[in-house]
C-alpha cells in the first residue's frame, strides 16, 4: 500500500502538466517529501495541444490554424531522510511556459502574433514531522525565466509589428506549509503556500524593427502566488482516494514593458498606454479527484479527473482558451527499489474569443490537448 500511495504523487506530477490558467504547466506538488527513506526521481513528457478557430466576420472569417505548439517538459526530485523527524527535498521543474504562434497565411486579424516563455524553478524544502502525525515544511524557490512576444495582424492596428524580448533573469521566493498523516488508513493532507517571485528582465522593445527605447530597459514580472491543498485516504484494501485543489492568483501576473504600457507613468514617448500590459489573466481554481488501486505486488493503476471553471470568454490572444476538463490514466510498476510510472492525459479546453481592445477578433472553438509522460524513481 505504501508504494501505491507514493505512486499517486507521480501520477499528478507526470501527467497533469498543461496550459492551466493560460501559461501554467506543472502543479508544483510537494509529494516527493512523503516518499519513504531516501529517494530520487526523473520525469519527462510531451503535451500536444490543438487550439484553433476563425476570425470574426469583420476580418473575413479566415481559419487561424493551430496556434499552440507541442512542447516537452521534464522534472527532477531528490528527497533525503536525515532521521525519523527531519527530511529535505530538492525539486526542479518547469512550472510556467508558453508556445503560442498564429501561423502566417491564416488569421487576418492575428497572423504572425506569437509568445514564447520558458522557465525553470528550483525548490529546496525542509520538513519536520511530529509524533502526533502533524508536520511542517518550508524552503526557498529560485526561478529562471525568459520570453519573447510579437504582436501582428490587423487586430492590433498601429501596434502591429511590436516585439519585446525579455532576457533571462532570476527571481527568488519561498514556500511554506503544514501536513497531517495517519498511516494505518493511508490518510494524508498537506497545504502549501508558494509566494510570488519577482523577475527583473532586461528588455528590448521594437516596432517594425525600430527600437522604441535607447538601449535596454527593465520589466518586472511576478509569477503568481498560489495555494496547494492535497489529500488522500484509503477507502478499501489496496484502494486509495486522492485529490487536490490549487488556487493561483493570476490577476497579479502582469507583463508591462515601458513603451507598451507607459510603466512607470513618467516614461517619455513613444508610449502606447496599454496599462493592462501584454496579457491579462483571471485567477483560477483547479480541482483534481481520483482513485488508485494496487492490483498485484508489482502493478498499480490510477485514474483522475481535472476541472477548472471557465472564466470570461474574452481572453488574450496569447492565452486563447479558458477553463478545462480532463482525465488522466497511469500505470505504476514497482520492483525492489525501482518505481516506473507512465501516464496519459486528455483535456478538453474551454471555448474563448481572442480579443484586442475589448472586442473579439477570433473565435477559438473545440480545443483540446493530449499529454504523455514517464517517471522513474529509485529508493535507497
Amino acid at each position: 500500500m505504501t508504494r501505491l500511495i507514493t505512486g499517486v504523487g507521480a501520477l499528478l506530477m507526470t501527467t497533469a502538466p498543461v496550459l492551466a490558467g493560460g501559461i501554467e504547466r506543472a502543479p508544483q506538488s510537494i509529494g516527493i517529501l512523503f516518499e519513504q527513506g531516501n529517494y530520487v526521481e526523473f520525469g519527462t513528457g510531451r503535451l500536444s495541444p490543438d487550439i484553433s478557430g476563425r476570425d470574426v466576420a469583420l476580418f473575413g472569417g479566415s481559419a487561424t490554424g493551430d496556434v499552440a505548439e507541442d512542447y516537452n517538459f521534464f522534472g527532477f526530485g531528490y528527497k533525503h531522510q536525515f532521521n525519523d523527524n527531519l527530511s529535505a527535498a530538492l525539486i526542479a521543474e518547469q512550472p510556467y511556459g508558453a508556445d503560442i504562434s498564429y501561423p502566417l497565411g491564416g488569421s487576418v486579424a492575428l497572423a504572425g502574433t506569437y509568445a514564447y516563455v520558458n522557465s525553470t524553478t528550483y525548490t529546496a524544502l525542509l520538513r519536520y514531522t511530529m509524533d502526533n502525525g502533524f508536520g511542517v515544511h518550508g524552503g526557498l524557490r529560485g526561478s529562471r525565466a525568459d520570453g519573447e512576444v510579437n504582436l501582428s495582424g490587423l487586430a492590433y492596428g498601429p501596434v502591429s509589428g511590436y516585439n519585446v524580448e525579455l532576457d533571462s533573469a532570476w527571481g527568488w521566493g519561498y514556500a511554506v506549509g503544514a501536513s497531517w498523516e495517519r498511516p494505518d488508513i493511508a490518510a494524508r493532507v498537506s497545504l502549501t503556500y508558494n509566494s510570488p517571485i519577482d523577475h527583473d528582465f532586461d528588455t528590448t522593445e521594437t516596432l517594425g524593427g525600430a527600437a522604441l527605447r535607447r538601449g535596454e530597459t527593465t520589466t518586472t514580472v511576478s509569477t503568481p502566488r498560489s495555494w496547494n491543498l492535497e489529500a488522500q485516504t484509503g477507502i478499501a484494501p489496496d484502494t486509495l482516494l486522492f485529490g487536490s485543489i490549487r488556487w493561483v492568483n493570476w490577476s497579479e501576473f502582469k507583463v508591462a514593458p515601458q513603451a507598451f504600457s507607459c510603466v512607470p507613468a513618467s516614461v517619455a514617448p513613444p508610449c502606447f498606454g496599454v496599462t493592462d500590459g501584454l496579457v491579462s489573466l483571471e485567477d483560477t481554481t483547479t480541482y483534481v479527484i481520483g482513485v488508485a488501486r494496487k492490483f498485484t505486488d508489482t502493478w498499480s493503476g490510477a485514474m483522475s479527473f481535472t476541472y477548472e471553471k471557465e472564466g470570461d470568454e474574452l481572453v488574450s490572444p496569447l492565452a486563447p482558451y479558458t477553463g478545462r476538463k480532463g482525465i488522466s490514466l497511469a500505470a505504476i510498476y514497482t520492483q525492489d527499489q525501482w518505481k516506473v510510472t507512465t501516464g496519459v492525459s486528455y483535456f478538453k479546453l474551454g471555448d474563448a474569443s481572442a480579443q484586442t481592445g475589448g472586442a473579439a477578433r477570433a473565435l477559438m472553438r473545440d480545443s483540446d490537448a493530449v499529454g504523455v509522460g514517464v517517471k522513474v524513481g529509485y529508493s535507497f
